[in-house]
């Protein structure tokens, strides 16, 4: 269920496409399932047909859904693929941590500030 708060700092665009991604990340949306079309949502949420495109854009461009032209929007296998390459790259960087002999702590404070100070890549 999708629940936009008109009355909060964060645009109804952006609400939307983070309660999308949740639940694509956390497979209450499965991989293949059909999302509503654009005009549809927007009426069922009471938001602007552009509002909710731009959503979809984003989860596009982020690979979490894919737009069939002429078949609708479908939640991505390739979201699945990310989270596999995340793994591997986590993995990855425990071993260098473990071979230059960084505590796990301090291997955390790197992680964390590597995520709020480097920019998201577009995919």
């Amino acid at each position: 269920m999708i629940v936009i708060d008109a009355a909060s700092a964060v645009p109804p665009f952006e609400q939307l496409r983070a309660q999308l991604a949740r639940q694509i990340q956390d497979h209450t949306l499965a991989v293949g399932t059909r999302l509503p079309t654009i005009r549809r949502l927007a009426a069922d949420l009471g938001l602007a047909a552009n509002t909710v495109g731009r959503a979809y854009r984003e989860l596009e461009e982020a690979g979490l859904i894919e737009t069939r032209r002429a078949a609708g929007s479908f939640v991505s296998a390739a979201g699945e693929d990310g989270r596999a390459q995340a793994h591997r790259a986590a993995t990855e960087y425990a071993a260098v941590i473990a071979r230059v002999g960084i505590d796990p702590d301090e291997a955390l404070r790197i992680v964390r500030a590597a995520l709020t100070t480097t920019p998201t890549p577009a995919l």
